[in-house]
């Protein structure tokens, strides 16, 4: 008969304890709470809200450059006594497409490649929400934050025409002109900036490839325009528009908002090519927010 081992002195020595760990017995808030303070994290962190002074620099001082022209057309308006501001407030984020570009290069990374390169997805994903209501807060939020930075130049513009006294009701239907443009300038570029930066979870790669996407097709377009200009095929001029984000943004505010087109010539949308502007628009944004949320479920894996 075997009799069983004794047991160890460290068995003798082992102890349980309370270390303070208990069970959740709040509230649970739920998917449209956890989804909305996603949107608020990331829209404050567009602007560098949250974080250190260092932070804020890029994207308040991208701001301020923005607002410098809304600010010295209505003083030169109001100083030489025009009838209408030098920039229109439909033109006005065409007019500042670089700046844009930079501040979409700076937001968009920020908000989506720090948490694939941190490998944070899973864990949203773990409770309460999925990869549609990820991206719906990363869309809305950097939609969001475009918005503000280039609606309140156009409102700094408006208030400024006002005062200007340069005619009520002719500045107030552009303005409102102004911000249902800023509104689909903003939506149509943030899907494009987010799908691109999410390719990657190098923020470098990602402000690299924003900057390309909305700078080299649209000097691409800008030439082939010209050369179609100078030809005298102003027909297919807006054709040719389709091609890039910034011709396509361009084309739309001229041929529904009422715009002047920044085209070589000035060259007016017309005829079949304007509907396609609004297809294109629709479609390109449409396919950017699909293909953004089968990119997350992939990585959400």
């Amino acid at each position: 008969m075997t009799t069983p081992p004794s047991a160890s002195p460290a068995a003798h020595e082992a102890r349980i304890h309370d270390i303070g760990y208990r069970r959740y017995s709040g509230q649970r808030l739920g998917t449209l709470y956890a989804r909305r303070s996603l949107f608020v994290h990331s829209l404050r962190g567009a602007y560098g809200l949250g974080r250190s002074a260092r932070s804020k620099v890029l994207p308040f001082g991208l701001f301020a450059i923005m607002a410098m022209p809304a600010v010295v057309s209505v003083a030169v308006a109001t100083t030489v006594g025009l009838d209408e501001l030098p920039i229109g407030y439909t033109e006005y984020p065409l007019f500042m497409q670089p700046i844009v570009g930079l501040y979409l290069a700076l937001a968009a990374p920020h908000m989506v490649s720090l948490d694939l390169r941190h490998k944070t997805i899973p864990l949203y994903f773990s409770r309460p929400i999925d990869a549609r209501d990820y991206v719906a807060a990363k869309f809305a939020s950097l939609t969001a934050a475009l918005f503000l930075f280039t609606a309140i130049p156009i409102t700094i513009a408006y208030v400024g025409g006002l005062l200007a006294e340069l005619g009520f009701t002719t500045q107030t239907e552009d303005f409102t002109q102004g911000l249902v443009f800023a509104a689909v300038f903003s939506v149509f570029h943030a899907g494009i900036a987010l799908l691109t930066s999410a390719l990657t979870p190098r923020r470098g790669f990602g402000v690299a490839a924003v900057m390309a996407i909305l700078t080299i097709p649209y000097f691409a377009v800008s030439a082939v325009q010209v050369i179609a200009t100078e030809q005298g095929n102003d027909g297919t001029v807006g054709w040719i528009g389709l091609a890039s984000p910034g011709s396509l943004m361009d084309g739309l505010q001229s041929a529904f908002l009422g715009g002047t087109s920044q085209f070589p010539d000035n060259v007016e949308v017309t005829g079949a090519a304007a509907p396609a502007y609004v297809l294109v628009v629709l479609a390109l944004t449409a396919l950017s927010y699909v293909l953004l949320v089968r990119r997350y479920r992939k990585v959400g894996l």
